[in-house]
């Protein structure tokens, strides 16, 4: 699906409310701070913008962000988990602007992290940088995640498989999706007027995962941590242009 100029521009509205979810709740993620008082300062943002969350209600998830810590990969439920130091999170959220998506992630240290911890948030990060380089007009698609997995297994870390990025636009998860790793085939050509989130998913051990009994929350099956980082970006004739950035 290729984007006009109109639409383009109400994905762009999209996402600055995204970004500025990811300023407060970055802002206030501190030890001490329950991850349903982040969800609460993002559910305030979505007021001030009269934006609409994608989250919320989305197949019965009761929130507005994802609040995963630690060894959760993504889906984590925002509740009574109570951050400490030490703790690293990773925290998804979009929005809704006249009917248009915008989606974004970020993983974060609380407080003083281990080096490992923090080598792995900055490689994840690294790695989404990488893949985003690669939506230019006439590129294909899945040169993203040749990216992606290059930069994160090259740095020792594993690229989860089972969840991957995907088109957006009037629906949070169009087709077609986005590996974070080479599948072994160059998947569509770019074009001008597609519009992809790119969400690595990135665990310092194994890349296998488990779903555990909320039928939400996704961890890392031998317990290691995990980063996940994601914008929503549009192919232009300039090169990638990211909406979801402040």
């Amino acid at each position: 699906m290729r984007r006009n100029a109109d639409e383009i521009a109400k994905m762009r509205r999209a996402g600055r409310v995204v970004a500025e979810m990811h300023e407060v709740t970055r802002e206030a993620a501190k030890p001490g701070v329950t991850t349903a008082e982040l969800d609460a300062l993002a559910r305030d943002v979505l007021d001030r913008r009269d934006a609409k969350s994608n989250f919320l209600h989305y197949r019965g998830f009761p929130a507005v962000i994802c609040t995963s810590p630690n060894d959760m990969i993504v889906h984590g439920i925002p509740g009574d988990y109570i951050l400490e130091e030490g703790d690293i999170l990773s925290i998804d959220c979009g929005a809704i602007i006249e009917g248009y998506h915008g989606d974004a992630a970020f993983t974060m240290a609380i407080g003083e992290v281990s080096g490992e911890a923090a080598r792995l948030i900055e490689i994840t990060e690294r790695s989404l940088w990488a893949g985003i380089e690669q939506l230019r007009n006439g590129n294909r698609l899945h040169e993203v995640g040749r990216a992606v997995q290059a930069v994160a297994e090259g740095a020792g870390f594993s690229v989860v498989r089972e969840y991957v990025g995907h088109a957006i636009g009037t629906a949070m998860h169009e087709q077609p999706q986005v590996p974070n790793y080479w599948p072994g085939s160059k998947g569509p050509t770019l074009k001008t007027g597609n519009v992809f989130a790119v969400e690595p998913m990135v665990n310092a051990g194994s890349p296998e995962t488990l779903l555990l009994d909320d039928d939400w929350s996704v961890v890392t099956a031998d317990g290691s941590l995990s980063a996940h980082f994601e914008h929503t970006i549009a192919v232009t004739p300039d090169g990638p242009e990211v909406f979801t950035v402040a």
